[in-house]
């Protein structure tokens, strides 16, 4: 298919050309016997049906893509670069179908979907510039006469992408970008409820780009078919997987002693500090877009607002007057500020957890509704730091504002989490907000700005119970390589024996 008659097509007519496996360079149906219909969760409308693969088929995914990586590890940066450029491009020239695939297939707003798209771009960019970070050695001083040592970074093989329904096609690029830029080859698995735009937009990107066969790899299947196979596979050297953490600890639990490397970004518990010297406006305009962009469904969004108890009452004031401005409902609208959760299945779970804290007595100033997988906002006041609200990774549009009585009071709530993925201090007092930055422990602190920022020059990652590994332009290439250490003698040694 060219171009010109890729963009032809309308949304769904151009994902009816992705609805099969990528494997080895070819589109394969799924051979489980099994369909699963993608929907969009705004109106449970059906985008595109696929047959799902079975074990059988990714194994020969984890074979091909083991084949075709020691070529690809051979290939010059020119090639590299080039390949990647190209599939950018691909991906540029279709930018609204993208954008409505993931509004469709994420019930992402448009303005979700805009961030999305330009996040992903910036990745695909920073990998292009990746392609020289391999055999391109280092050289070191030795304390040997005539000795030169030179350190490489190599590609370090296959690597397993496993990826989320929320932020679908930004998560991918992160991975199997900059993963193929250095190298290696990718078996990728995205989740099936966004199958289309967080995977196989990208096989037919590369498809389109020249990447030779079996060097990207994605698989459209479920756990029913897929069992362990992608974590235990032999064939993979690296799992770079973003998720819940009782994934992540299953991940880590069955490959335990096989040393097989990972990059394991799970759950959050974000804490937003407001202190006693804070700007409220801006505070609360913060607190605001850091919770309920796309629905608070972000590993890193704001889960809990802790604020000085001299400003609280201001704060709590302004911050319901506003969220009861936003504008809920389909997120194909451009005026939509909060769509539909991505299935029944999580808006069951978040009314749970409202309900729950309904019946623990937990103070309701905006009470919110549910239709269908749409929840309009709840805003929980006067939560106690140690209650079961809480400590939950709510994933929805539920706030939840905890008074604290001083700053150190607010620092000590915020540590009070096995999470410590993202965090963020809002103060007038620069100085302080960075000292205060490095007692929270979180992967990231950011001040005066949401919990939920990326930067791909930047390394992001989690402590505690929110994963280990860093992504981020050097560190993901510390994660993507191995390091060999080479040295060459250039005279004779005298040796003792």
């Amino acid at each position: 298919m060219t171009q010109k008659q890729a963009l032809d097509l309308n949304c769904f007519e151009w994902a009816q050309t992705m609805n099969k496996n990528f494997v080895g360079g070819q589109w394969i149906e799924g051979e489980s016997g099994r369909i699963y219909s993608i929907k969009d969760p705004f109106d449970q409308s059906d985008i595109v049906s696929v047959q799902l693969a079975n074990v059988v088929q990714i194994k020969e995914a984890y074979n091909k893509a083991k084949l075709a990586q020691k070529d690809w590890a051979k290939s010059t940066p020119e090639q590299r670069r080039e390949v990647l450029t190209k599939a950018l491009n691909y991906l540029e020239k279709n930018k609204n179908h993208i954008l409505e695939l993931i509004t469709r297939e994420t019930g992402g707003t448009l303005l979700k979907a805009h961030v999305e798209f330009g996040f992903g771009v910036s990745d695909i960019k920073d990998a292009i510039n990746m392609v020289d970070e391999i055999f391109s050695p280092k050289d070191y001083s030795s304390a040997t006469p005539g000795k030169v040592n030179r350190v490489y970074k190599l590609p370090l093989g296959v690597i397993t992408s496993i990826t989320p329904f929320n932020f679908p096609f930004n998560m991918a690029t992160r991975t199997i970008f900059p993963a193929i830029a250095l190298g290696n080859s990718v078996v990728h698995k995205p989740d099936i409820q966004v199958g289309i735009v967080g995977g196989q937009v990208f096989a037919k990107a590369f498809e389109e780009a020249g990447l030779p066969a079996g060097v990207f790899n994605s698989i459209l299947t479920d756990l029913q078919e897929s069992g362990d196979e992608f974590i235990t596979n032999t064939n993979s050297s690296f799992i770079s997987f973003t998720g819940s953490t009782a994934v992540g600890k299953h991940i880590d639990k069955v490959t335990g002693g096989s040393l097989k490397q990972k990059a394991l970004e799970l759950g959050g518990n974000n804490p937003l500090v407001v202190l006693r010297d804070a700007d409220v406006e801006q505070a609360v305009k913060i607190a605001i877009f850091g919770k309920f962009l796309h629905s608070g469904q972000i590993c890193a969004i704001t889960n809990r607002i802790i604020v000085h108890r001299e400003i609280y009452n201001e704060f709590v004031a302004r911050y319901v007057e506003k969220v009861k401005g936003l504008t809920v409902g389909d997120p194909k609208d451009p005026n939509t500020n909060i769509g539909p959760v991505i299935n029944e299945k999580q808006a069951d779970k978040i009314m749970d957890l409202v309900n729950t804290a309904r019946e623990n007595g937990l103070k309701l100033a905006v009470v919110g509704e549910r239709n269908g997988n749409v929840i309009s906002p709840f805003v929980f006041v006067d939560v106690p730091h140690q209650s079961c609200l809480a400590s939950c990774e709510i994933f929805g549009p539920v706030a939840q504002i905890i008074p604290a009585e001083s700053d150190e009071e607010a620092i000590r709530f915020a540590n009070d989490t096995e999470y410590g993925l993202s965090s963020s201090i809002i103060t007038s007092d620069l100085e302080k907000g960075e000292m205060l930055a490095l007692e929270i422990e979180s992967g990231t602190t950011h001040i005066n700005d949401m919990p939920a920022v990326l930067e791909g020059n930047m390394p992001f990652g989690g402590v505690k119970q929110s994963g280990v590994g860093r992504f981020g332009y050097e560190w993901i290439v510390d994660e993507f390589t191995v390091t060999k250490w080479v040295s060459i003698q250039k005279s004779k040694l005298d040796y003792p024996f």
